[in-house]
């Protein structure tokens, strides 16, 4: 599903976009967060002419597609899956990091379909997530203040003065670095790495190879006869090798952002063609910022961000403008409580949404509101915890009668030690080994994976006890 599969024409930028979103001078008007200030204002404003005559990196139908995906989720008749890197760098933009970071999402989209019964819809953290809100404008080192590390979108992660300037021709990079990315996972979900029976094999090796429970190396062993039946009862070729993947990313920089919106030729309305699934943070969902005002114009599916701060009021604002004709599958809710406090600021929001009479699609990201430091310095996350707001989420979604549709996880397919816990036992000691994050701490493709069996295991919990099976009531779009 990544990258063009069908034929579209665009209209050029002034004569179309213009006359229905506003101007990028209204946006920062109407005021714009957690963006950069630029000394170069001329190069900005070169850079994102360029940008308009660019082609889309998405099209139109494809973000419908994932649309009619995400409605699935909403209905309670499938699973989001949406993982990646934390921040995207250019400099890991090679065949190995995609394939890696590819290779663990389907590993465990694979271990949740078998052992839940449930289509999992694969969205990547990927193609575009090179900027980063920041807490603060300004870093601090050794009595050196410089800018913060806002992405390689912005600026340079290297702490000198050179490097934290904000240099717009940077957004040219991202353009390609997206290109050639989605170039190459395209690639791979249609040439056969994404093949079951191959993805199979990853799991498995796993499972021989790690400190897992019984139960799941049974799993594993289902899986296979499971394999083995839908190959001798002459399941085409095709329906294993290949699978839909979609591109998503925090919509952050109005100028890339602004620049890349196009129009429909069938329809006349505007898309976003940066990603499939563009998301608000929670530093940018203002209702009445320059955000919301984009993305509602836009007609992508869209995702929100929600923390723990988030009143009821706010959430049932915010789902209204973004979502004005409660258009299935427009709107994912991300919620990020922080497992100490998901199972108490979590039930009125979702009350609040769901009596605006609007399905959205529930997705939990248990990553960012569980992030501490160690007293060496490391940024982290334990492995237990993360797993605890999973499951708060579960709960609270269970004794509301409403559908988990989701996860939104940080992680990466190389093996890396920057969360603790997890199969591996990563204590704070092992940190030093390979942290190798340019944001925030993600989890490997070990700790992934067993998240994937934790999951699967609860998933179809949660749907035994509702006494309805999605695979029951979905056209089979998809189940590789």
């Amino acid at each position: 599903m990544v990258g063009p599969r069908r034929s579209r024409r665009w209209p050029d930028y002034p004569d179309a976009v213009s006359t229905t979103i506003p101007a990028l001078s209204e946006l920062h008007a109407i005021g714009a967060a957690q963006q950069p200030s630029y000394p170069d204002a001329e190069a900005l404003t070169g850079v994102v002419a360029e940008l308009r005559q660019r082609p889309p990196l998405v099209f139109a139908g494809e973000c419908d597609d994932l649309k009619a995906r995400i409605a699935d989720v909403a209905d309670g008749r499938a699973f989001l899956l949406q993982a990646g890197d934390c921040a995207e760098t250019f400099g890991n933009v090679t065949a190995i990091n995609i394939r890696n970071a590819l290779r663990v999402q389907l590993s465990m989209a694979v271990v949740l379909q078998y052992a839940a019964q449930v289509p999992v819809v694969k969205v990547g953290r990927i193609a575009g997530q090179y900027a980063k809100p920041r807490s603060n404008d300004n870093e601090t080192r050794d009595g050196v203040t410089l800018p913060s590390y806002r992405g390689d979108a912005v600026n340079g992660l290297d702490f000198t003065t050179d490097s934290r300037v904000p240099d717009p021709r940077r957004l040219l990079d991202v353009y390609n670095s997206s290109a050639a990315t989605l170039n190459l996972v395209r690639a791979f979900v249609n040439g056969g790495f994404a093949d079951l029976r191959t993805v199979h094999t990853w799991n498995s090796d796993f499972v021989r190879n790690s400190r897992v429970e019984a139960k799941y190396e049974q799993l594993s062993d289902e899986i296979d006869r499971a394999m083995a039946f839908m190959i001798a009862s002459g399941i085409s070729d095709e329906a294993l090798r290949t699978v839909d993947y979609w591109a998503s990313h925090e919509a952050l920089l109005m100028e890339y952002e602004h620049a890349l919106a196009r129009i429909d030729s069938r329809t006349g309305t505007p898309y976003g063609t940066s990603g499939h699934l563009l998301w608000i943070g929670e530093r940018t969902r203002q209702v009445d910022g320059a955000h919301v005002e984009l993305l509602s114009r836009l007609r992508n599916p869209v995702g929100v961000k929600l923390g723990p701060s988030t009143t009821p009021a706010a959430a049932r604002e915010l789902v209204e403008r973004l979502d004005p004709d409660n258009e299935p599958g427009r709107l994912t809710i991300i919620t990020r409580m922080g497992a100490d406090k998901v199972r108490d600021a979590l039930p009125p929001i979702i009350e609040a949404v769901e009596a605006t009479g609007r399905k959205v699609a529930w997705v939990c990201d248990p990553m960012h509101g569980n992030t501490y430091s160690t007293a060496t310095g490391f940024k982290t996350r334990a492995f237990p915890v993360i797993w605890d707001e999973v499951d708060g989420f579960f709960d609270v979604h269970a004794d509301l009668g409403t559908w988990p549709g989701g996860v939104h996880i940080e992680l990466t397919g190389n093996d890396v030690t920057e969360c603790v816990g997890g199969v591996d036992e990563l204590d704070e000691n092992a940190l030093a080994g390979r942290y190798e994050t340019a944001c925030d701490p993600r989890l490997n493709r070990n700790q992934g994976i067993e998240l994937a069996f934790y999951l699967a295991e609860r998933l179809g919990q949660d749907i035994t006890r509702r006494g309805v099976n999605p695979v029951q009531e979905f056209t089979p779009w998809e189940m590789g």
